[in-house]
């Protein structure tokens, strides 16, 4: 298991931006795929986005391509999600998580990663 902690959500009108952050310990972060998904009230967790342990390849979800970026910092075992023209359907928990090193596949699946972060709540106010 990794620890890994959420920071940078918080209230933003809409058409504003956050940038949230993903914390992680361990020396295997840097051989490790790692997303981002989030989860709305009485909805189930969806895929935002995702990056390879050398951020060369990189996927999103239809729902945020071209307002959010995903990035990675292994020097600071940091992963970044840069997000731009919020709008009030963004408003979630949003949770980084991170795949076992050896499993190099970038993936939109929950089931598909091994540890997650406690989440980080993002308000969008119209």
């Amino acid at each position: 298991q990794v620890p890994l902690v959420e920071s940078g959500g918080g209230l933003v009108q809409a058409g504003g931006s956050l940038r949230l952050s993903c914390a992680a310990s361990g020396r295997t972060f840097s051989s490790t795929v790692m997303g981002w998904f989030r989860q709305a009230p009485g909805k189930e967790r969806d895929f935002v986005a995702a990056i390879s342990w050398s951020g060369a390849r990189t996927e999103y979800a239809d729902s945020v391509k071209g307002r959010f970026t995903i990035s990675r910092d292994n020097a600071k075992n940091t992963i970044y999600l840069q997000m731009n023209s919020l709008n009030s359907e963004d408003t979630a928990v949003y949770y980084c998580a991170g795949r076992y090193s050896g499993r190099s596949s970038v993936s939109d699946t929950p089931g598909q990663y091994d540890y997650w972060g406690q989440g980080t709540q993002v308000t969008v106010s119209s």
